[in-house]
C-alpha cells in the first residue's frame, strides 16, 4: 500500500473537465480539446504523496520544463500551446499552468543514464547489467559510464515502482520502427541537456521523458529535465563511490528514513508532515538548480 496521503480534492473550473490527479500534477481538458497541466507544490517520496507541500516547487518546474523545451527545439518538438490562464481558474494557477496539446502517448518512461545510479546501480552489483545492457567491471556509485545508454521503464501507477524493461521488451509494445525513435531522440536530447548543465557545473546523471505523437511527430510531453525527473549532482563535489550531494528531494528521504520522522517505512503507514526546515531546504535546492541551470534569479 502507498499513495496519497491524502488525496486532494481538485478544483472544479467551469468549461474545464478534469482528467487525472498524479504525483504533481492535475489534467484537465478544456472545450477545444487541448490538456490544461498544473504543477501542484505536492511532493512525493518512496512511492508516498506527502501530506507537506514545498513551496514554489510547481512554478520552478513550469519555468525550468519552459526553459529546457527551448533549448532542446531543434531536437524534438514539445507539447506547450501556451501559459494562458483558461477562464475561471484559480488565481493560484498562475505560473504553474500550461494549455498543451493532446498527444497519443507512448506508454514507455525512456529513461537517460549517463551515470550509474539508483536502480542501475543496484541492478549493475547483482549482474553487471542495466535493463540487461552488459556493462564494464570496476563501476561503482556515481561511476560515469563509458556512454550514455537507453534504459526504459514502463509507467506505473501512484504508489507503484516503475519497473525496468528491455529494450526487447518495448520493441514489442510500440514496434521496432518507434522504439528505435524512441532511443535515438532520448540519447540525444540527453545529451544535449547534459552537456548544457556541464557548463553550469552540474552533472545530470540521469533523467526520464515522456513522449506522445502529434500525428506521425514525435513530441515531448509532460515536465522535463526538472529536479524530480532527474538526477542533478554539483560538479565540483562529483566523485564515483559514493552517494553524491544531489538537486531534488534528498532532504525529504532522508528526513524521512532517520529516527527523527518516526516513520517506519516497512509497515506501509503514511508518512508524517515534513519539519518546517526540511521544507525550506527543499525549496532551496530547487530554487538553486533553477538558477543554476537557467542563469535567471528566482
Amino acid at each position: 500500500m502507498s499513495g496519497f496521503v491524502e488525496k486532494p480534492e481538485p478544483p472544479q473550473v467551469p468549461g474545464l473537465v478534469h482528467l487525472h490527479t498524479g504525483k504533481v500534477r492535475d489534467l484537465y481538458r478544456d472545450g477545444a480539446g487541448d490538456l490544461v497541466m498544473v504543477a501542484s507544490d505536492r511532493i512525493s517520496a518512496y512511492d508516498w504523496v506527502l501530506p507537506t507541500e514545498i513551496p514554489d516547487k510547481g512554478r520552478v518546474l513550469t519555468r525550468l520544463s519552459l526553459w529546457w523545451f527551448d533549448q532542446l527545439a531543434d531536437l524534438a518538438p514539445n507539447h506547450v500551446l501556451s501559459m494562458e490562464l483558461p477562464e475561471g481558474a484559480p488565481a493560484d494557477w498562475a505560473g504553474r499552468t500550461l494549455v498543451c496539446k493532446s498527444l497519443r502517448m507512448v506508454p514507455v518512461e525512456c529513461v537517460a543514464r549517463g551515470y550509474l545510479a539508483g536502480s542501475g546501480l543496484t541492478e549493475y552489483r547483482l549482474s553487471r547489467t542495466v535493463c540487461g545492457l552488459p556493462l564494464p567491471e570496476g563501476l561503482d556509485d556515481g561511476s560515469e559510464l563509458p556512454e550514455p545508454i537507453f534504459t526504459p521503464a514502463t509507467k506505473a501507477a501512484v504508489g507503484d515502482h516503475d519497473e525496468n524493461v528491455s529494450y526487447e521488451e518495448v520493441v514489442r509494445q510500440v514496434g521496432a520502427p518507434t522504439a528505435a525513435q524512441l532511443r535515438r531522440t532520448t540519447l540525444d536530447v540527453y545529451g544535449r541537456a547534459r552537456d548544457i548543465a556541464r557548463e553550469r557545473g552540474i552533472v545530470l546523471a540521469d533523467t526520464k521523458f515522456e513522449f506522445g505523437f502529434d500525428g506521425e511527430t514525435l513530441t515531448l510531453a509532460d515536465e522535463v529535465l526538472t529536479p524530480d525527473s532527474s538526477r542533478f549532482w554539483p560538479a565540483g563535489t562529483w566523485e564515483p563511490g559514493r552517494a553524491q550531494p544531489s538537486y531534488d528531494k534528498q532532504f525529504v528521504r532522508d528526513w524521512l528514513t532517520s529516527p527523527a520522522s518516526g516513520w517506519d517505512r516497512a509497515a506501509e503507514q503514511p508518512p508524517p508532515p515534513l519539519p518546517e526546515e526540511i521544507v525550506a531546504a527543499t525549496r532551496a535546492k530547487y530554487l538553486e538548480a533553477y538558477e543554476r541551470l537557467t542563469g535567471e534569479r528566482w
